[in-house]
């Protein structure tokens, strides 16, 4: 199985990596190193791991089958996001349709990973996935909360559309909707 992994060399992006490998997987990590680092991928030396420096919101360009791409690219901080809004709204707009354009030509399943920071300032804890959340577009968090109109209904969209399978779903929530269940 070959997998792509945008914003592998972040830190949930560089652990899925590592997830992968393990499980006999074929890894494409791309990153740009806007947020991410080489350090968080720098203890892989396997010769099934391949790292492509490149901003996902110019086409991309991956040789050889793709089985999956996993859409993790994004700055994911509040500093970050705060700091880069420009890149941020692209990421989460641009990237994504990019990603999606990816998985139709060759194929292959994606998914596309958000934070919690896409439902603004909660009014629910923890969030369940039909929260649409407490979003304001023109406050300090619109370059994170802003692509998200866009963004979450892309997937199905595309879906609908060419055909790509497509699930949209935030890393935030993994840990706090299973704990006690």
């Amino acid at each position: 199985m070959r997998v792509l992994v945008t914003g592998g060399a972040g830190f949930i992006g560089s652990h899925l990596c590592d997830f992968l490998l393990a499980r006999g997987c074929e890894v494409v990590c791309m990153d740009n190193l806007l947020t991410g680092s080489t350090d968080n991928i720098a203890h892989i030396s396997d010769p099934r791991f391949l790292f492509v420096k490149h901003d996902v919101t110019n086409y991309i360009v991956v040789g050889g089958p793709l089985d999956y791409v996993l859409h993790f690219a994004s700055p994911a901080s509040p500093i970050d996001y705060l700091e880069l809004p420009i890149q941020t709204l692209k990421v989460g707009a641009l990237g994504t349709h990019k990603a999606l354009g990816l998985a139709k030509e060759r194929r292959a399943k994606f998914l596309l990973a958000s934070t919690s920071e896409v439902y603004g300032d909660p009014l629910v804890h923890p969030q369940r996935e039909d929260y649409w959340g407490n979003v304001n577009p023109v406050g300090p968090r619109g370059s994170a909360t802003a692509p998200r109109p866009a963004r979450s209904p892309t997937c199905p969209t595309w879906w609908r559309a060419s055909g790509p399978s497509c699930r949209p779903r935030s890393t935030s929530r993994s840990t706090s909707e299973t704990r006690g269940r």
